[in-house]
């Protein structure tokens, strides 16, 4: 795990494997770094849900790309009035460029997309234009 500080605030890299035992230490993680912003209970329960499910995609991704990429990397950035978590896998995109920029590399009719979708403020997902890498991005925020 690496923690650094900067100008828009702490940010803290997970790098797991791809293999569905490790899903557990992402929600570990992100539990202990929400549980130290004053989330609510039911918030930082509903953020490790969150990661969970995300990772798990991510997993499932890397995973039917024949496992070349074999790491998953979680990047929470702690911001005074924000949460933001991106969750980073390196197989090859699902979809083709001419997709919709709303269409989504999960199934909203799945459980887990529509679970993000309703436990975060904020999910958006991108092909990082230099890495070629699939990043889903959340966003969970501070309401008092």
């Amino acid at each position: 795990m690496t923690v650094a500080d900067d100008a828009a605030g702490v940010r803290v890299e997970l790098t797991i494997p791809a293999q569905p035992a490790y899903v557990s230490v992402a929600r570990l993680a992100i539990l202990g770094i929400a549980s130290r912003m004053p989330f609510t209970y039911d918030e930082v329960e509903d953020i490790r849900l969150a990661v969970g499910e995300a990772c798990t995609h991510a997993i499932a991704r890397v995973q039917a790309a024949d496992g070349a990429h074999p790491n998953v990397r979680i990047v929470c950035t702690v911001e005074p009035r924000r949460l933001q978590i991106e969750v980073i896998d390196d197989a090859p995109a699902t979809e083709a460029p001419e997709a919709a920029p709303e269409a989504s590399p999960f199934d909203e009719a799945q459980l887990g997309g529509v679970l993000i979708r309703i436990l975060m403020d904020e999910v958006e997902q991108r092909t990082d234009p230099e890495t070629g890498a699939h990043v889903l991005r959340m966003v969970k925020h501070l309401l008092r």
